[in-house]
């Protein structure tokens, strides 16, 4: 694990974009070592965080025996044992120097070619730099566990696994605020791929390979989730061992280090199922970490009974909305460009307390989307009713005269159509904004300048191929509506808010965290189950709780689904309100030029008023106004920070 930077340019030169100034704003990622290699007009650079093979000659960046291929990388290969003895065999030729699963990386690239990634599992972010062909290679795992962002503009190219890494060689006039990541933030809460806040500079897309030649990049898939017909047949019995056993072997491949490790431990279905087969794999009690609040909104209880249940050495946290304020100032220092997804908070204060016993840790994050566990996909189900999708105006209106809750129901039934349903059902079910609010609350040159965008037109493509590809075929592994739902979050919102949230504050303190839902194995299992399996009825994760039950009874779930977060909208009206008057004061919209004042102020009105459900509304917009004031202070008096 470590934070990998670089580039390759003939118009930046070494002195200006130093790719040591690169490495050490990232060096929170890897406190163990620091590397650097330079050669003509590439440079590539790592910040390493050990954990596989602690010598120093498994430290970054590797340079293969013959000199002629570079290599700098972020993440863990799970099977690079397997990988090392496979070459052991067929390339004899290879002298090995380390045990490290970076030198698995290195000889397997020399030996398959640029294909070589499609042998391996596990999380990872790669650049790997040819000196005889002088073509440099980009990686990034299937998921987008591990992160990869690039700066792409006149043949130079500047990659890095934090945005801070990039920002810090740019020149100011490229730090442009991009209006189309400023829309898909304000509808979705965080910014999906391949946007960034910034114009040219982009998240790299999970599961794809670049090739770059100094005057070329290329990107293209080497990997996308496929139906499966057999699979789809499956009975619940043989599922659930199926299930079972994957489960166990990817948790078993996890758990391989040199580090101490535990893992994340909140309570819910994922994370106790994560840790009951960890501590079942274990002969001593495995370390397990939780995090709890001072109020009605807690659920360490439950987790402190679980690790009880399990036997597990547990450590518990409990934190105050003062423990939270403190640490707002840094969301924009460890995610660099706006997000607002509030669980990061807590995230960040059980990363420092569970880096304080072990380095690396284990989480179950994925099994809300492969298994169908969000609210969300009741509400697909309901809205694909003809009947329901028809009457969605008339009632919206109806519902809109009543409480809270049937407030929020009729934003969630104003449904635009049906090429944006999916993104409206999740934007809806997280508080944020409707596409006709972003549409009132932006100035309008710069709603005008998304539109020109063809923000709504032409976004979430990714997902319509994934999709086409179950649908096509004569409908073999047809996909209902809740499982469309989930494929769309797979897609953006797992990797854009859920994987970089964990990535950011478990490395701010060098931890590093694996999430063993997310193999690939497990992944194609998971969405080629009958829809019966993954959800029955109104009940999500019907068949991951049947394994789970086989560890911890039953009635110790006999209660409702908290979620990893904070009870926001009690401390917006509180404690947190001073943010309110601060950031969104006349003053602060105005200093910004992006919001339009009356319609801020207005949604500020509303919300003291008692409509509370407008609680997330306001912490978007709080959040990207200390961005953008933030960003504005950066930079010198002779360059504005522009919306264009």
């Amino acid at each position: 694990m470590c934070g990998i930077a670089g580039y390759y340019s003939q118009a930046l030169s070494q002195k200006a974009c130093d790719v040591r100034l690169m490495t050490q704003r990232i060096a929170h990622r890897g406190p163990d070592a620091e590397g650097s290699y330079t050669h003509h007009h590439v440079a590539l650079g790592q910040r390493r965080l050990s954990i596989i093979d602690l010598s120093e000659k498994a430290n970054q960046p590797m340079i293969s025996p013959c000199g002629r291929y570079v290599v700098v990388y972020n993440g863990e290969i799970y099977n690079f044992r397997s990988v090392r003895q496979y070459l052991q065999q067929h390339f004899p030729s290879y002298r090995w120097q380390t045990q490290s699963d970076t030198e698995v990386v290195l000889a397997a690239f020399m030996y398959y070619g640029e294909d070589f990634v499609t042998r391996l599992q596990g999380m990872f972010a790669m650049a790997i730099y040819d000196n005889a062909t002088e073509k440099l290679y980009l990686y990034r795992d299937r998921v987008g566990i591990k992160p990869l962002y690039y700066y792409y503009k006149d043949n130079t190219l500047v990659f890095a696994s934090e945005l801070k890494a990039i920002t810090a060689v740019l020149p100011q006039e490229e730090l442009q605020v991009n209006p189309t990541a400023v829309n898909h933030y304000l509808h979705l809460a965080y910014i999906p791929a391949p946007y960034t806040i910034y114009e040219h500079v982009y998240k790299f897309p999970q599961a794809h390979k670049a090739v770059f030649d100094g005057h070329n990049l290329q990107l293209s898939a080497y990997w996308q989730l496929q139906p499966d017909r057999q699979k789809n047949n499956i009975n619940e019995k043989e599922a659930k061992q199926q299930l079972h056993h994957l489960l166990e072997q990817t948790v078993e491949a996890c758990m391989f280090s040199d580090v101490p490790f535990g893992t994340f431990l909140s309570g819910g279905i994922d994370s106790s199922l994560m840790t009951a087969i960890a501590q079942s794999l274990s002969a001593t009690p495995i370390n397990t970490f939780s995090i709890g609040f001072y109020d009605k909104h807690n659920e360490a209880e439950y987790a402190g009974a679980i690790a009880k249940q399990l036997g597990t050495h547990h450590h518990e946290l409990y934190v105050t909305h003062q423990d939270i304020m403190n640490m707002i100032p840094e969301l924009l220092s460890v995610y660099d460009e706006p997000y607002a997804d509030s669980s990061a908070l807590p995230t960040l204060l059980l990363s420092h307390m569970t880096k304080q016993h072990v380095t690396m840790a284990i989480s179950g994050d994925g099994g809300d989307e492969l298994f169908m566990g969000y609210g969300s996909y009741i509400w697909a189900q309901r809205l694909n009713n003809k009947a329901l999708y028809a009457m969605r105006y008339p009632l919206s209106c109806l519902l809109a005269m009543g409480g809270n809750r049937e407030k929020r129901v009729a934003k969630l039934l104003q449904v635009p159509n049906k090429k944006s349903i999916r993104s409206h059902i999740f934007s809806q079910e997280q508080f944020c904004f409707t596409q006709k609010e972003i549409a009132d609350i932006l100035l309008p040159s710069v709603a005008d300048k998304a539109e020109e965008c063809a923000l709504y037109a032409d976004s979430f493509n990714l997902y319509r191929l994934l999709l086409s590809k179950f649908n096509e075929d004569g409908g073999a592994v047809h996909l209902n509506a809740a499982e469309q739902q989930s494929l769309f979050d797979f897609q953006y919102y797992l990797p854009d808010d859920l994987l970089v949230k964990v990535d950011r504050a478990s490395m701010h303190y060098s931890l590093e965290v694996r999430v063993p839902f997310l193999e690939q194995a497990i992944v194609e299992y998971a969405y080629n189950l009958p829809s019966g399996l993954r959800m029955r009825g109104k009940e999500g994760k019907y068949l991951l709780k049947q394994v789970l039950y086989d560890y911890i009874p039953r009635e110790m779930f006999a209660r409702p689904k908290w979620g990893f977060s904070i009870p926001l909208q009690r401390w917006l009206q509180k404690d947190l309100s001073y943010l309110i008057d601060e950031e969104l004061s006349s003053e602060s919209i105005a200093s910004t030029q992006i919001f339009n004042n009356k319609a801020i102020q207005k949604l500020i009105r509303q919300f003291r008023q008692g409509n509370t459900y407008l609680y997330n509304r306001l912490w978007l917009v709080i959040v990207l106004q200390r961005f953008m004031k933030e960003n504005l202070k950066k930079l010198s008096d002779k360059t504005n920070i522009q919306v264009v």
